[in-house]
C-alpha cells in the first residue's frame, strides 16, 4: 500500500505576502549568492591569469561551450520553475510534483549528453579557434573536465531551481554559497599545488569548479528532501513524462536558444577579436567575468521574480503581477546604473585583477568604457524577457535575443572591424541593446495586455 502523499500548504507566501517585502525576502538572498557565484567566476580567471596570458585566453575561448551547459540548465530550470509555480498557484499538487520529478530526469539526461561532448569535442573545439598550442593544451584540459563532470552543474541548477520555485530562496542561497566557497578555497590549492596537492594549473581551476558544483548539488538535494514541503520528490517518479516535458520545454526552449545564441555570439566575437590580437580576446574574457558582478545580482532578482509572477498569474491576481514586474524593473535599472559608473570611472582598476599586459590594459580600458554605457538598458530588457517566460510568451524573448545578437550585434561588430580600428568594434554592444530596448518595450506591452485579459476572464468564472 502506497504512503499517502501529504497535501501542499493551502497558500504559499507568494500569494499573500506584500509584494515589496516578498520580492526583497526572495531576491536579496539570491542576489547575494549570485554575487558569490560571480566572485568565484572571477577568482578562477584571476588565478589562471597569474599563469600566463595563454592560460587566460584558454579559459576565455572555452566559455562558449560552457555557456551551452548554462543555457540548457538555465532554460530547463526556467520551464520547470514556471510550470511548477503555476501549478501550485492553481492548487494542482499532482502537476507540481510531476514538474519536479520530470525536471530532475531531464537534468540528468543533459549531464550525460555533455559528458559525451566533453570526451569527443574539447580538443577539436580549440584547434578550430587557434594555432597557439599552449592555448589548445590548456583549454582542452580545462574544458574536458568541466563537461565530463557536468552532472555537478546540472544537478546544482535543478535542486536550486526547485527551492526557488516554491519561494525558498534562502535555502537556495545556502547551496550556492556552499558551492562558491568550495570553489574559491580549492582554486589556488589545485591550480598552484598547495598543501601537498599536485600543481594542475588550468586543469586545477576546472577541478575546483566541478568540486564546487558537486558539493552545491548534494546540499541542494538534502535541502529539498528535508525542507521543501511544497513538492514531493520520489525516485520512482524521476522518469520521462511526455506532457510535462513538453510543457517544460515549451517555456524553457526559448531561454535555451537565447543563451545558446549567446554562445554563438561569444564564439564569433572571439574570432573577430583574435584577428586583431590575442590580447583582445583576453580583454573580452575579462569583460565577461567583470560584468558578471553587475549582471549576476540581476539574474538573482530575476530568478526571484519569475516564480512570484508565475504563481500570481496562475492565481489570477493582476495587481500583484503588475507590482512585482514594475518593482523588479526599477531595482534592476538602478543596479545596472551602478555598474555603468564603475566601468566608466575605474576600468583600469577592474582590469588590474587579471595581471594584464600593457597591451591588454590599453585595449581593455577603452572597451569597458564603451560597453558599460548599455547596462541600464540591459537591466530593463533582461527583466522584460523573463516576464515573457513567466507568463507563457517565451517566443518574444527568443525573437528579441536572435535580433539583438545575430541580426544586429555580430553584423555590426564585423562591419566595424572592417575599419581596422579595434575600439569601434566594442560599439556593437550598445547599438544592439538599443534595438533590444525597442523590441522589449513593444513585446512587454503586448504580453501584459494578453495576461490581463486572461486573468480577468479567470476571475469571472
Amino acid at each position: 500500500m502506497e504512503n499517502k502523499i501529504p497535501a501542499a500548504p493551502q497558500e504559499n507566501k507568494m500569494g499573500v505576502m506584500p509584494v515589496g517585502k516578498l520580492l526583497a525576502n526572495m531576491a536579496v538572498p539570491m542576489m547575494i549568492s549570485m554575487l558569490f557565484q560571480a566572485l568565484y567566476n572571477v577568482v578562477d580567471s584571476v588565478f589562471v591569469a597569474m599563469i600566463s596570458q595563454d592560460a587566460m585566453n584558454a579559459v576565455s575561448l572555452a566559455f562558449p561551450l560552457q555557456m551551452l551547459t548554462i543555457a540548457l540548465g538555465g532554460g530547463t530550470g526556467v520551464g520547470m520553475n514556471a510550470l511548477l509555480s503555476r501549478s501550485l498557484g492553481e492548487k494542482r499538487q499532482d502537476a507540481a510534483d510531476r514538474a519536479a520529478n520530470t525536471g530532475i530526469f531531464l537534468f540528468l539526461c543533459s549531464a550525460v549528453f555533455f559528458a559525451v561532448i566533453g570526451l569527443t569535442v574539447s580538443r577539436p573545439f580549440f584547434l578550430a579557434q587557434t594555432e597557439n598550442m599552449a592555448i589548445v593544451e590548456y583549454g582542452t584540459d580545462y574544458l574536458s573536465i568541466c563537461l565530463i563532470f557536468s552532472v555537478g552543474i546540472f544537478s546544482q541548477f535543478c535542486f536550486e531551481r526547485l527551492l526557488q520555485s516554491t519561494g525558498r530562496t534562502g535555502l537556495a542561497t545556502i547551496t550556492q554559497l556552499t558551492g562558491a566557497i568550495t570553489n574559491i578555497i580549492l582554486d589556488p590549492i589545485m591550480i598552484f599545488g598547495l598543501f601537498g596537492f599536485p600543481r594542475l594549473e588550468v586543469a586545477g581551476a576546472a577541478v575546483a569548479t566541478v568540486a564546487g558544483q558537486l558539493v552545491a548539488a548534494c546540499v541542494g538535494l538534502v535541502m529539498n528532501l528535508k525542507y521543501n514541503k511544497d513538492i514531493h520528490i520520489r525516485a520512482k517518479h524521476i522518469r520521462w513524462h511526455s506532457t510535462t516535458a513538453k510543457e517544460i520545454y515549451r517555456v524553457g526552449l526559448p531561454s535555451i536558444f537565447m543563451q545558446s545564441i549567446g554562445s554563438v555570439m561569444t564564439f564569433t566575437m572571439n574570432q573577430i577579436l583574435i584577428g586583431f590580437t590575442e590580447a583582445a580576446t583576453a580583454v573580452f574574457g575579462a569583460y565577461f567575468k567583470l560584468q558578471s558582478f553587475i549582471f549576476m545580482p540581476i539574474f538573482g532578482l530575476n530568478n526571484a521574480m519569475v516564480p512570484i509572477v508565475s504563481y500570481n498569474y496562475g492565481a489570477a491576481r493582476p495587481e500583484r503581477v503588475k507590482r512585482t514586474i514594475k518593482l523588479t524593473i526599477v531595482v534592476a535599472v538602478c543596479i545596472m546604473t551602478v555598474g555603468t559608473v564603475l566601468f566608466e570611472a575605474v576600468p583600469h582598476v577592474l582590469l588590474g585583477f587579471f595581471s594584464p599586459s600593457q597591451e591588454m590594459l590599453d585595449i581593455g580600458v577603452v572597451a569597458l568604457r564603451i560597453i558599460g554605457v548599455h547596462f541600464p538598458i540591459a537591466g530593463f530588457c533582461i527583466i522584460a524577457g523573463s516576464v515573457f517566460q513567466a507568463i507563457g510568451n517565451p517566443v518574444y524573448s527568443l525573437i528579441n535575443s536572435i535580433c539583438r545578437q545575430l541580426v544586429v550585434l555580430l553584423p555590426a561588430a564585423w562591419l566595424l572591424a572592417q575599419t581596422g580600428r579595434l575600439e569601434l568594434v566594442w560599439l556593437a554592444f550598445p547599438i544592439a541593446e538599443l534595438m533590444s530596448l525597442l523590441m522589449s518595450s513593444i513585446f512587454l506591452r503586448k504580453t501584459m495586455r494578453t495576461a490581463n485579459a486572461h486573468m480577468a476572464a479567470a476571475n469571472q468564472k
